[in-house]
């Protein structure tokens, strides 16, 4: 025997051990059994069984058990992905100038910006005041508020009008509950008075004296008190109650800084209350009595409140209205309503007008100069990109900030002047160790579902990927709620992309990307469209080789995750793997439940179950409710036990439904962070590891281990 042929040997045996060892211990790796307590639901004359409703107690032990469990196997299973987690976290880390500021924005004789230093977790909120040359003021350095917390999350920042004092809210638990506390911006000193169970904002009155802030329910979860705070008595008054309990209540201050307003909203309506800023004591106006299916949003610039609506204009439109004369009978029409684009926002200058519009599912800047009525975009570059107004606090000026990304040009911020039309870029996200967007290629596709109509999906990849059907490919949507996902740069994601991935988002109805018609055909008794794109999205892809099956990959959080259980149920051959991020699955049990979080304003997304028709059809796909014995794909299921959006237990439940159903042998893990909610951690490196572990999962399932 040659001496080649002897070393080749032993190596054949110590990889036969090596590869045996593995799969015994594999088999020693059992998923946790969850116990079963059926629990029944009679709803219309329907009975479900719930085996698995007793994990709704996360003060229980042994729930606490399970998911501790869960978390162990996941570890387990993940275990040979250590190494690449830690790989793929040093390089999303690398990635990130650690050491940044925001660009200032200029407020009321200060300038404002945001600060990260190397190896911290947290923001420092700074500020100069007069020039950029001036000392440095820190306002907020949320890494000392963290210091022996493990999650720490600022609710808002708001200066007192005579810039002498700073409210801000804090969240340690991540229920989004924020407590709100005031500093002294000339001492340094922190009152020891503080407002507890807010929602996170506190709006100035104009004598530097008077807080207004919002409250949560306990219970529900439900913003839907307003308070009016008085620091020198130490006082809160309440001063506005929203009763409905398919609305929440916000307070802010306008622009010109003359105003108060109580903005009420449901998910199809809008109300608004108004109040001089310089008379807190005052009793608050309604703008324009509610009525259901009309939204507006109100601005007030001079003598005039400008007011964009959907009243009888379903894209909306843009009307305006004197001081007192606010109700809409006395709206006069700036801006008609257009079919095909969608008006999405306002920003409201002495000489100019500016509106951003959503049109063939991109988003568009369109200026008018007040006085002439001329008009003209802003000119974009590539084909799939997002765009939209950043912070423009003055009126008086002819100098709009606005931001722009695209998936292959990292997040930019311009300064655009209005009357020449030239822009100035004032910075762009750098990636550090270097990136050269000509690696990348971008592309827009519009793939006609299975009724006609035609979905956008945006696509990045690796220049020179040959469409043989080899190519990983991961598909991402979101689909609800008239949330948009607009295509936009990701240093992270280049991790997946320089490893042959293709990332593709799915533009897929019950978002607002080709205007209100597309979220309205994706939503209540329409809501099956949604999954129903995603599905012919990746079918396509599939179809035209940019994958194949056993490629193919999806990824969806919260009323995504929704998306993803249910497009397991519908075609779960069609997948190699799934990611569902905190994902709302167990959709009949939780709007049928008013004391959980947030449900009653969801109504007018799903449909209240209490209504035999809207029962059936949210039952006919609600993933929970759905699972059946057979095959499912890989999946990676998160969640957070804090979470306030999305209780702990849904995921919980449906993964342990999936155990006991499923007939394949594929891969089903649930990873519970014990310590965070919807949002996930708070640090900016901690986020890192959730995204890390995501896609080593997904690198796993393609045999990628560099």
């Amino acid at each position: 025997m040659h001496e080649f042929e002897a070393n080749d040997l032993k190596f054949l045996k110590l990889e036969y051990l090596i590869l045996r060892q593995i799969c015994y211990k594999d088999k020693m790796i059992k998923p946790p059994v969850c116990p079963i307590n059926p629990h029944q639901i009679e709803t219309h004359g329907d009975v479900r069984v719930d085996d698995y409703y007793w994990l709704n107690n996360r003060e229980d032990a042994e729930v606490i058990k399970y998911l501790k469990a869960e978390n162990d196997y996941s570890n387990s299973v993940m275990k040979d992905t250590e190494s690449l987690q830690k790989r793929l976290y040093d390089e999303m880390l690398g990635r990130i100038k650690q050491d940044d500021s925001s660009v200032p924005y200029f407020l009321n004789g200060y300038w404002y910006y945001t600060v990260v230093q190397e190896n911290k977790e947290y923001p420092v909120f700074c500020r100069k005041k007069d020039t950029l040359s001036n000392p440095e003021i820190v306002l907020l350095d949320v890494n000392v508020l963290a210091e022996g917390k493990s999650f720490c999350q600022i609710g808002g920042l708001s200066v007192s009008p005579d810039n002498k004092k700073l409210a801000y809210a804090v969240d340690f638990v991540s229920r989004r509950i924020y407590t709100i506390y005031i500093k002294d911006l000339e001492t340094g000193e922190i009152s020891t008075q503080t407002i507890a169970q807010t929602s996170g904002g506190a709006t100035w009155a104009n004598d530097n004296n008077t807080l207004f802030y919002t409250t949560k329910d306990s219970e529900t979860l439900r913003s839907d008190k307003i308070f009016r705070y008085s620091i020198k008595t130490d006082k809160s008054t309440l001063v506005y109650h929203e009763l409905d309990d398919t609305y929440n209540v916000y307070v802010r201050k306008t622009k010109s800084r003359q105003y108060l307003v109580i903005s009420s909203h449901s998910t199809l309506t809008s109300e608004h209350q108004i109040l001089a800023a310089d008379n807190p004591e005052g009793s608050f106006t309604v703008f324009n009595k509610r009525e259901r299916g009309i939204e507006h949003g109100i601005a007030h610039f001079n003598d005039s409140w400008y007011v964009l609506t959907n009243w009888e204009a379903p894209n909306f439109r843009l009307m305006q209205c004197g001081l007192m004369d606010t109700e809409k009978q006395h709206w006069k029409e700036l801006v008609a309503h257009r079919p095909d684009t969608l008006l999405d926002g306002i920003e409201l200058f002495n000489d100019f007008l500016v509106m951003e519009e959503r049109h063939n599912a991109l988003t568009h800047i369109r200026i008018r100069h007040i006085s002439t009525g001329n008009e003209h975009y802003i000119k974009m570059d590539d084909p799939a990109y997002s765009c939209g107004t950043g912070t423009n606090p003055e009126f008086d000026s002819k100098i709009l900030r606005f931001g722009y990304s695209s998936l292959t040009t990292p997040y930019s911020v311009f300064d655009y002047d209005m009357v020449t039309k030239e822009k100035e870029l004032l910075k762009e996200q750098e990636v550090v160790g270097g990136y050269n967007k000509e690696e990348y290629v971008s592309e827009r596709l519009f793939i006609t579902a299975r009724d006609g109509v035609d979905v956008p999906v945006s696509l990045v990849y690796k220049k020179g990927m040959v469409k043989d059907g080899k190519a990983p490919l991961l598909l991402y949507a979101y689909g609800s709620y008239g949330h948009s996902m607009d295509p936009h740069f990701s240093s992270y994601r280049l991790s997946l992309i320089d490893r042959g991935f293709i990332y593709a988002i799915a533009h897929i109805r019950g978002g607002e990307e080709l205007g209100r018609e597309w979220y309205e055909s994706g939503k209540l008794l329409n809501k099956k469209n949604t999954f129903f794109d995603f599905i012919d999205c990746a079918k396509h892809l599939v179809k035209e080789s940019y994958t194949s099956t056993k490629n193919l990959y999806a990824m969806g959080g919260s009323a995504g995750g929704l998306l993803m259980g249910a497009i397991i149920n519908l075609e779960p051959k069609l997948w190699q793997g799934v990611v569902a991020q905190v994902p709302f699955v167990d959709v009949v049990t939780t709007m049928l439940d008013e004391s959980i979080p947030l449900t009653t304003g969801e109504f007018d997304e799903w449909g209240n179950p209490k209504e035999e028709t809207f029962y059936n059809y949210i039952k006919s796909y609600s993933p929970y409710d759905n699972v059946e014995a057979k095959d499912y794909p890989n999946m990676l299921v998160t969640t957070g036990l804090h979470d306030s959006q999305v209780q702990y237990w849904e995921p919980a439940k449906w993964v342990a439904k999936l155990r006991a159903l499923k007939t394949d042998n594929n891969i089903l893990l649930l990873k519970t962070e014990m310590d965070f909610g919807h949002g996930g951690a708070s640090g900016r490196f901690e986020r890192i590891k959730e995204i890390a572990l995501d896609y080593a999962f997904l690198l796993k399932l393609q045999n990628i281990k560099e």
